[in-house]
């Protein structure tokens, strides 16, 4: 029984370079040319390899450390037997009475990442499996005695990637700050808002698995909102205050109808199936002291205006004292997120897993429009729909919001109401 100390060898330029992986930990048995750790200039990225076998006793580094030719890795205890480790997977090999065909080299791939935990992969490919948030021990390699490729890692995204709606193999990888910001002045740590936290795992698996494309448009709303003034109580005569959303709801719902591919949801593109819905339940995006919640205003073709803007005030007053019934911020067709209260006009609203599009409408204003040789003044409302490009297309997007546009402007306001 012996120990040797194994340094970082001559790696040329690389001076002063970053551990970004340590495939090796304390009490683990490793073989000649295994990977020990990975650096990382920035240029590119080098694997260190053993040049002994035996048994890490004591480990030196970690990731995050600084390394230059000659800094010590790990402390290895050798035996006076250095083929034992290859006797012991052979052992194990033959118990499990593996022949020799394509299925059993598969396997033995498969057992050697088991004994040794890690995975053989180029620095190229770890590299690209840091870059997605991927641990490459999970990947099963595809290439001879199990070496993981890029290909190897793509497929994993795609088939972990999302489970029941969340995020758990794929995760966001983190950037190492160089300095804590206390560094610089005065800092108060305050506690994310659950709402918030429970919303960003949802956030995060929208905008990495679904490629979203946005159109921009404007509405003429002149005649909607001069209707929606002119309503008063047959009774009192008092005017009745109606929420322009609840008019772009009923208006999104007419859209709908007349492209059925917006109301769908695709769980998984591999089977090559999608989701038509038949019921028509929008979400609204409501702003709360918590953070973003979007509640359903479910059957929206069966209801009327005035209902609508009441159910609207309903659900939200819910949302904002956190008293909304979990089952109601599922099982939307399509959701609206408005900041025309707020402020601003274009933005790139993300989509709400697992619906496939969303509207953002802005801010309307006054604006001198052309139209029939003169300019004339009309209430301009900013719309942003954003997609999911799997199964929408570009041409189908701005003929959706040529749709809507009509729903919202002449002679048609009166036909939502009713």
């Amino acid at each position: 029984m012996s120990e040797i100390d194994i340094k970082v060898p001559n790696i040329g330029e690389f001076k002063d370079v970053e551990v970004i992986e340590v495939l090796v930990s304390e009490g683990q048995s490793i073989g000649k040319n295994d990977p020990l750790i990975t650096i990382e200039s920035d240029k590119s990225s080098v694997e260190i390899p053993s040049i002994y076998e035996g048994k890490v006793k004591y480990l030196k580094l970690k990731v995050g450390d600084k390394v230059s030719e000659g800094d010590f890795i790990l402390i290895l205890e050798r035996t006076s037997n250095e083929n034992k480790i290859k006797e012991d997977v052979k052992i194990e090999k033959q118990s499990e009475t593996i022949v020799e065909t394509k299925e059993a080299t598969e396997q033995i791939s498969i057992t050697k990442n088991k004994v040794t935990n890690i995975s053989s992969a180029s620095p190229k490919a770890r590299k690209f499996a840091r870059e997605l948030g991927v641990n490459i021990n999970e990947v099963v390699g595809s290439e001879k005695d199990g070496r993981v490729v890029e290909d190897d890692i793509k497929k994993f995204v795609s088939l972990k990637s999302v489970n029941n709606n969340v995020i758990k193999e794929v995760k966001p990888s983190k950037i190492k700050n160089e300095y804590e910001h206390a560094s610089f002045g005065k800092v108060e740590i305050k506690d994310i808002p659950r709402v918030k936290k429970l919303a960003s795992t949802y956030l995060t698996n929208s905008w990495t698995t679904i490629p979203h494309v946005t159109n921009h448009d404007e509405a003429d709303i002149t005649e909607m909102e001069s209707f929606r003034s002119s309503l008063t109580d047959i009774y009192t005569g008092e005017k009745i205050k109606i929420t322009p959303l609840a008019f772009i709801i009923k208006a999104v719902v007419a859209s709908l109808k007349k492209f059925p591919s917006f109301n769908s949801s695709i769980d998984e593109i591999e089977s090559g199936k999608m989701t038509i819905k038949k019921y028509y339940h929008i979400g609204i995006a409501v702003d709360t002291p918590n953070g973003l919640m979007v509640p359903k205003i479910r059957d929206v073709n069966n209801k009327k205006i005035s209902l609508i803007s009441k159910e609207l005030r309903e659900v939200s007053e819910l949302c904002r004292n956190l008293k909304i019934d979990k089952k109601e911020l599922f099982g939307g067709s399509m959701t609206i997120t408005s900041l025309g209260g707020i402020g601003g006009s274009f933005f790139t609203p993300i989509i709400n897993y697992p619906e496939v599009a969303i509207l953002g409408v802005g801010r309307s204003e006054k604006k001198q429009v052309f139209i029939n040789g003169k300019f004339k003044i009309r209430t301009m409302l900013p719309i942003s729909l954003s997609y999911d490009h799997r199964i929408i297309d570009g041409a189908e997007a701005a003929r959706f919001n040529n749709d809507l546009k009509e729903n919202l402007g002449k002679n048609f306001a009166y036909k939502l109401a009713v």
